[in-house]
């Protein structure tokens, strides 16, 4: 029996987590809008008040402060940052301008790519095959106790089902002519019909007689 309360998944992660998810950051501070570096990429654990530009953290100065990097548009965090106040285990990492970090939040693909036999138990992103989770914010969502996973039986039992998305894939690539016979190029045709003007020239049938008045 699950002797676990209501509010424990929640209990299970620091306070700050679910804000730090939450806020968005690399934009312009309010306080200091009018100054160099005020672009907010970063994030106090103990205040928890939202994004902080280089210049706000003089007011933080013996505070628990993390920096938030972008990789493609998506928030990163260097691992060797957060995994001194965070259990990031199961979270693909990745490296990043020579720095390993992982990503704050989900970024699902429209479908796995072909020979993937790893996926993010989430949001289904592609993941080598020791990791379960794309990202921390994944994390959090697959291991609640109200999580519910997405089955994945019907693509096991109907294998063909599978093959055909692939297909639809080569549909629109060069790849497609694989699958069905291609009509031979004109060339071949003349080429045929030259071929066949090179043998011994075949004369009418009245061309031998003499007619005579």
């Amino acid at each position: 029996m699950d002797a676990r309360g209501p509010n424990d998944d929640d209990n299970r992660w620091p306070p700050w987590l679910k804000p730090l998810l939450n806020e968005s950051f690399f934009v312009q501070c309010k306080i200091h809008a009018d100054l160099h570096k005020s672009e907010c990429n970063m994030y106090c654990l103990d205040c928890m008040n939202g994004a902080l530009c280089s210049l706000c953290l003089i007011h933080h100065k013996d505070h628990r402060a993390i920096q938030i990097r972008r990789s493609s548009y998506h928030d990163v965090i260097r691992v060797s940052e957060v995994q001194k106040v965070l259990d990031i285990s199961g979270v693909q990492t990745y490296i990043i301008n020579s720095a390993r970090v992982v990503f704050l939040n989900e970024r699902p693909q429209p479908r796995p790519g072909k020979g993937v036999t790893n996926t993010c138990e989430v949001c289904e992103r592609s993941l080598l095959d020791s990791f379960r989770f794309c990202s921390i914010g994944c994390k959090i969502a697959g291991t609640s106790k109200n999580f519910v996973r997405k089955s994945r039986t019907s693509k096991k039992q109907n294998p063909t089902r599978a093959v055909g998305s692939d297909s639809d894939d080569s549909y629109n690539g060069s790849s497609h002519n694989s699958f069905t016979p291609s009509t031979p190029p004109p060339t071949c045709t003349r080429h045929r019909i030259a071929k066949r003007r090179k043998g011994i020239p075949h004369r009418a049938p009245m061309c031998g007689l003499i007619i005579q008045y």
